[in-house]
């Protein structure tokens, strides 16, 4: 079982709540009425913006006529949701949208994630996340550090007792580009090849320059993150440039997914995709 995750208890919590309410029959407006909140207030609620109390959470469970059995999931789920993640010691630094991917990567059983030029942050080695983040004209060099540090921590979870499972879709010109000199970049790449080696939980996939529509997704980046419980769809993230947020948007996630298996269907299969890291790594 992936390790409880306060915010993907809040964003269970917030989800069945939801579920709830419109299969009850109410509006948002006149639930929120019915229970206390402004129309506003409530909305932030369902949104997951606004923590619900011991206090407030109780005329909602009245209103929705939950029974005993699933109240005292709900319960449980708001009880979660009060702690606080390793993230969120960092919360001044990496700011709101990032607590929310990192906390749900927290939880999650798996990842699927798609990058055309760079290694996923939870494979790279600490040199090759310095000369990312130290590119970054946004960041300051003071957090530089810091940063590098928050992103080794997020791996914990690829060697904890139920590991996260990691397919990541990347360009052959991933092995290539001189991301921090040629020395950073070899020692990512024989990282990568030792992680494939070690760990049947990770699974690296290339897309060769051969690929006759390896370029469908161009220079996107973006993640979708599964989680063990039923009541949870998929969480999309996706990064351009200058943009790096959630995709709330169910059809934006449906679209992601498809996306995701076109690239799978373009790369090359765990083998050989290792070979070809390998090689390039020259091991």
């Amino acid at each position: 079982m992936a390790p409880a995750s306060p915010t993907v208890a809040r964003w269970e919590l917030v989800l069945r709540l939801r579920e709830l309410r419109e299969q009850r029959g109410f509006d948002s407006a006149t639930f929120a009425k019915r229970v206390g909140f402004t129309a506003a207030n409530w909305s932030h609620v369902e949104k997951g913006r606004r923590v619900l109390t011991g206090k407030t959470i109780g005329p909602v469970l009245e209103l929705l006529e939950v029974d005993a059995e699933e109240r005292a999931e709900l319960l449980a789920l708001l009880e979660a949701s009060k702690q606080r993640g390793w993230w969120a010691k960092s919360a001044a630094l990496i700011g709101p949208e990032l607590q929310r991917l990192y906390g749900m990567e927290s939880g999650a059983q798996s990842i699927r994630s798609y990058d055309s030029l760079v290694v996923p942050g939870l494979l790279q080695t600490e040199d090759y996340a310095r000369a990312l983040i130290s590119a970054d004209v946004m960041i300051r060099p003071v957090q530089v550090e810091q940063l590098v540090a928050i992103r080794m921590r997020r791996q914990e979870r690829l060697r904890d007792s139920d590991p996260i499972e990691l397919t990541a879709v990347i360009g052959e010109g991933t092995l290539l580009q001189q991301t921090g000199g040629p020395k950073v970049l070899y020692g990512q790449l024989e990282h990568l090849a030792a992680l494939i080696a070690e760990l049947d939980t990770i699974e690296v996939r290339v897309i060769p320059f051969a690929a006759t529509a390896g370029a469908v997704l161009g220079g996107s980046s973006f993640h979708l993150i599964d989680f063990e419980g039923e009541q949870l769809p998929t969480f999309g993230w996706a990064e351009s440039t200058v943009f790096g947020g959630a995709v709330d948007d169910p059809e934006m996630v449906r679209d992601l997914s498809f996306a995701y298996v076109r690239a799978l269907e373009q790369s090359l299969d765990r083998a050989e995709s290792l070979a070809l890291i390998s090689r390039y790594a020259g091991v």
